[in-house]
This record gives C-alpha cells, sequence and structure tokens, in this order.
C-alpha cells in the first residue's frame, strides 16, 4: 500500500495526446479510469504538464523540410520532430477534464525553454536542466516514484530512467499508460528500463 514516502507522478494526460489531439496517442483516453482510480490509493500526487512555446525546437514545423517523427540530430543527442503539440494556452495543453485528481498537491509544467526538448520529469533532454521535482521530493521525504500516463515510450519512460539515476525506486503502472510506439520506440523503452531496475505492475496489483 502506497505510504507517505510513496508518490504518483501522472504524467501528461492532456488534450493533445488524447484522441482527436495534434499528437494522439493510441487509445490513450482508455487509461483515464485507470488513473482516477489508482490516483485515490496515493496521499501524494504529482501531474506534469507539457508547456511548449510555439515553434519549439522539437517540432518539425521549426525545420523545413522535415515532417513529424524524422530524427535529426541537436547539440543535446538524437531529436524526433513532433507534430506541434501542447502549446501554451492553446486547448491542446490542457489537462484533460475527464482527468479527476484533484488532490494532487503539485502541476510540473515541463517543456517550456525553447531550445531543449523535455520528456522526464526530472531532467529535461540536454541532461543538466533540472524541473525541481527531485528537490520537492526530496524535501517531502519520498523515497519511491510510481509514474503513469502518456507515453510509455517518451516521457513515462524518461522519468522511470530518471528517478533511478536519482536513488528513487521507480515503477511503471503498465495498464495506466499508454505508448506512441514510434520505430519500436516501445520495445526499447522497457528494454531500458527492465536494466534500469524499473518495475512493473498492474492496477489490480497494489492493495
Amino acid at each position: 500500500m502506497p505510504d507517505a514516502t510513496t508518490v504518483l507522478v501522472v504524467v501528461d494526460v492532456q488534450d493533445s495526446f488524447l484522441p482527436g489531439g495534434a499528437l494522439a496517442v493510441p487509445r490513450g483516453d482508455e487509461i483515464l479510469p485507470v488513473v482516477n482510480a489508482f490516483s485515490r490509493r496515493f496521499a501524494n500526487v504529482v501531474l506534469t504538464q507539457d508547456w511548449h512555446p510555439p515553434g519549439h525546437r522539437s517540432f518539425a514545423s521549426s525545420h523545413p523540410g522535415r515532417k513529424p517523427f524524422d530524427v535529426i540530430a541537436l547539440d543535446y543527442g538524437e531529436q524526433v520532430l513532433w507534430p506541434d503539440h501542447c502549446v501554451q494556452g492553446t486547448d491542446g495543453a490542457r489537462l484533460c477534464r475527464d482527468l479527476d485528481v484533484t488532490h494532487a498537491q503539485l502541476v510540473l509544467r515541463k517543456g517550456y525553454h525553447p531550445g531543449v526538448d523535455s520528456y522526464s520529469a526530472f531532467i529535461e533532454a540536454d541532461g543538466r536542466t533540472r524541473t525541481g521535482l527531485h528537490g520537492y521530493l526530496c524535501e517531502r521525504g519520498i523515497t519511491s516514484v510510481y509514474v503513469c500516463g502518456l507515453a510509455t515510450d517518451f516521457c513515462v519512460a524518461w522519468t522511470e530512467l530518471d528517478a533511478r539515476k536519482l536513488g528513487f525506486t521507480a515503477t511503471v503502472i503498465e495498464d495506466a499508460a499508454c505508448a506512441i510506439d514510434t520505430r519500436g520506440s516501445l520495445a526499447v523503452a522497457w528494454e531500458k528500463m527492465q536494466r534500469a531496475g524499473v518495475l512493473r505492475i498492474r492496477f489490480d496489483e497494489v492493495a
């Protein structure tokens, strides 16, 4: 049973990532009942919100001649180019209205630096820029991080991998997350998480 040293991080359950959105995760809306039910078992909950300025460097539209899902090399490494999504102040950036996690204590916005993408809730894609989540959790005595949301192979996986690097116990709620799965990205993400010691559970496995 989750206790005071445990947090649930609900990643990017936003309209851009749901059916009809600019970067829709297939069947992403189907996780909502599980996310809502699972969150009620946690006293500590953090929501993350992708929050890109217009013309963000990760958008394919910012690179003439490129299209969504192309991969390019940037100064911080490989970057998948995305459709414009979760643009600050737009409907697509809004947290889903059906997300019922009213007891969340923190909404953490990420991806607002125009020159670097941000998948992880802890550290942006350059591997250096911190979001502040690590300090927040440490100040509260959190040692175990459960993660659910969108998408398994990007923001969920990167959050869990960084959680492990920072010394937390890390667990993915498998049926409360969905993947984009571009170019085999889901299998790669699970392999990396397994090697890092990230645990996998399902909703009905938590008391």
